[in-house]
């Protein structure tokens, strides 16, 4: 999710059967130059935990794009502690990054990890995975993740270590645990729910939900106040929105912006830009604007509501176009 060189947040690939020529980086939205709209994080990453539920340790990332300050820190990521074991949520987006999770965890626990969930094929949430390889854990991902992987990995894998070099870097690692549906993921005193979506941010999502606290952490199926980016389906995005606010949760955790806020109060934003973009589009379709126009007024409306709004919605616009125009 994010517009640096190559859009770790976003439509940050070379699009799906595009070979990566440098119009197709920049258009993946990786852009060097951005400034970040708050203090960056240390190389490592390194920013406070919270403890926002009882055994559930979140890290907030910050609100920019990825930067050799920052280490690609910018996707929220964290821990949740069982009677026998850890789970990691997401491991963020370098193994630096992941490094200082892993840190994070033997401060509070010396339990095995047990697990490390890879919510999705995006950039600032894949690389911190290799952090744990020597712990011997269970690489969680959805069915459609391995795929997603093998078609851009190494091209991620090259743009972020020409920022970060190869060691901070780290590379991507293949999920051991494929989720088609759904997979109960045993720490003991808790189990932790993985949920495979349809296609909606992007074709791998996978979300979590702890029954015991009451918990969702949907990854980037949930942003708030940072732009949401689309690179999957708009109208299957607001289907699973609408399906885990059937779950029950109590709070909810976003893959970006605060770390935990109520549920299903807290889907309100994402719903709406949503919302306005999909009506928006619909409407330009029907008086025949073009794209290229489009993106120029298609949910601008929106454009105070969220940080890095520029960055993304003329991509927002174009996926959404691309969608809608022959439904």
């Amino acid at each position: 999710m994010a517009n640096h060189d190559f859009g770790v947040v976003g439509e940050t690939k070379p699009p799906l059967g595009l070979a990566p020529t440098r119009r197709n980086v920049l258009l993946g939205g990786f852009c060097l130059c951005c400034l970040p709209s708050r203090p960056r994080a240390s190389p490592s990453g390194a920013m406070a935990m919270e403890e926002i539920a009882a055994g559930i340790h979140i890290r907030r990332g910050l609100d920019e794009e990825a930067t050799t300050d920052n280490g690609d820190a910018i996707a929220n990521i964290g821990f949740i502690i069982g009677s026998k074991g850890v789970l990691v949520t997401d491991a963020g987006g370098s193994r630096a990054d992941g490094e200082h999770l892993r840190a994070a965890i033997k401060q509070k626990t010396d339990l095995p990890i047990k697990y490390v969930v890879i919510s999705h094929v995006h950039p600032d949430h894949i690389f911190g995975a290799s952090a744990f390889v020597g712990e011997g854990p269970v690489f969680v991902g959805h069915a459609q993740l391995a795929p997603a992987l093998q078609q851009r990995g190494d091209y991620y894998k090259n743009i972020l270590t020409e920022l970060l070099g190869p060691d901070r870097a780290g590379t991507f690692v293949m999920p051991t645990l494929e989720v088609r549906d759904g997979a109960e993921l045993d720490l003991g005193d808790r189990i932790i729910e993985a949920r495979a979506h349809g296609i909606a941010h992007t074709n791998c999502d996978l979300s979590l939900f702890d029954k015991k606290t009451g918990t969702l952490l949907p990854a980037d199926l949930l942003f708030v106040q940072r732009i949401p980016s689309l690179d999957g389906s708009l109208r299957g995005w607001l289907k699973e929105l609408a399906a885990l606010k059937g779950l029950g949760a109590l709070r909810a955790v976003p893959g970006h912006g605060p770390v935990s806020l109520d549920w299903p109060a807290g889907s309100a934003d994402i719903e709406r830009y949503l919302t306005t973009l999909e009506r928006d589009t619909r409407r330009a379709i029907g008086k025949n604007v073009g794209i290229d126009a489009a993106v120029k007024t298609v949910a601008a409306s929106e454009r105070s509501a969220w940080t890095l709004f520029d960055a993304y919605n003329d991509r927002n616009v174009a996926e959404a176009y691309k969608e809608l125009e022959w439904e």
